[in-house]
């Protein structure tokens, strides 16, 4: 039923559904093999409205800035995920590769479209605020679909021992591109 499904629903159903944390939408993106493009767009896109939503503070490099670090911390979180999730926390039906982490984590951006808000600079921190929230939840989700875990709290400790690790990643890219970037 899910290859019927993944022929039917679209890219914008995808990362719709994604956005409203269906786990049927990431169970189809793990699957599908043919949608690592797919998450890729997601996550540019996500990456780029919060370029736009703080082009007021970084000006336009800040678009090319935000989708650059936003795909090379995607590849980043996903394999930290996939390392923790399937060596130091596997669950008894645990059975992924690094490409499922990919697809499902880098449709859990999908709520990050909405940072293209922060261009009014009224609600610019209430946006990154929410949406950055919204994002954590898609991403348990995420790795709780692509995992194959049956709780959602081994899921958020693959995401709580794991994220100390991309911030490091993240900041390390900051302090390094940045400067040439901006």
């Amino acid at each position: 039923m899910t290859s019927t499904l993944a022929t039917r629903r679209s890219f914008v159903q995808r990362a719709l559904g994604a956005a409203l944390l269906d786990p049927k939408v990431y169970e189809e993106v793990e699957a599908d093999r043919g949608a690592n493009g797919q998450a890729a767009w997601v996550v540019a896109l996500s990456a780029a409205a919060a370029g736009i939503g703080s082009v007021a503070n970084h000006g336009p490099g800040g678009v090319v800035w935000y989708t650059l670090a936003a795909l090379v911390g995607w590849y980043v979180w996903a394999a930290i995920a996939f390392a923790i999730g399937t060596r130091w926390l596997p669950g008894p039906y645990t059975r992924a590769d690094l490409g499922e982490l990919l697809r499902t984590i880098g449709f859990s951006s999908a709520p990050g479209v909405l940072r293209i808000l922060a261009i009014f600079p009224q609600i610019a921190g209430f946006v990154f605020l929410i949406s950055t929230l919204w994002m954590l939840v898609a991403m348990v989700i995420a790795v709780r679909q692509a995992l194959d875990y049956c709780t959602t709290r081994r899921a958020i400790a693959v995401c709580a021992i794991g994220f100390p690790f991309y911030a490091v990643t993240l900041a390390l890219s900051l302090i390094l591109l940045g400067p040439w970037l901006i």
